[in-house]
């Protein structure tokens, strides 16, 4: 049996560095670099995707709402069930324009607030 690792793995943009201070172990300096770059550049296209499709956010938030409030047995089949729901696509934009509403408020408070 192999010996558990005597590290921790990085966590978010943490550099995988194995070899101690300097030393990233498989990946030399400038492969590292670029790595870290595309993560970030991953990051920001995932991020401006995300804000410009506020229905995947409303898609998922009704999903994992409905997980736990309904805790089912068998996860897959109610996914497939969820998502496959005829009415999904009411849902949504129910959902989304209830978020706009409350956003819309929100700007009303903050603008009261401020004066």
């Amino acid at each position: 049996m192999a010996d558990k690792p005597k590290h921790k793995p990085p966590e978010g943009m943490e550099p995988y560095d194995l070899g101690g201070q300097g030393d990233l172990g498989a990946l030399s300096p400038e492969q590292q670099e670029k790595l870290n770059r595309f993560k970030i550049q991953t990051r920001l296209e995932n991020e401006k995707y995300l804000r410009n499709h506020p229905e995947v956010e409303c898609l998922l938030t009704g999903f994992l709402g409905d997980i736990l409030r309904k805790r089912p047995n068998n996860v897959r089949e109610f996914a497939s069930s969820y998502f496959t729901d005829p009415d999904l696509p009411d849902k949504v934009v129910n959902q989304l324009e209830g978020r706009q509403a409350q956003m819309k408020q929100n700007k009303v408070l903050q603008k009261t607030l401020t004066q």
